[in-house]
């Protein structure tokens, strides 16, 4: 059963899912810096925004390979 933020990035449109990786991929690199200069201390949220990156990339990966094979 897929989780419901899966689910959310598989209804979304190939453009929004663009701009989700985008934003996503800001406030990963935003959240590193905050731990790399002591302003923020919750580690985790790098895990869980590196996740997202990682399913947005396969939804899309997914994606063109339907389209390749359609």
């Amino acid at each position: 059963m897929a989780s419901n933020r899966a689910q959310q990035l598989a209804d979304m449109s190939d453009r929004d899912l663009a701009q989700e990786l985008d934003d996503v991929q800001k406030e990963l690199l935003n959240v590193r810096f905050q731990y790399a200069t002591h302003q923020n201390t919750n580690y985790s949220r790098i895990s869980i925004l590196k996740r997202d990156v990682a399913r947005i990339r396969t939804i899309i990966h997914e994606r063109a390979l339907e389209e390749a094979g359609a």
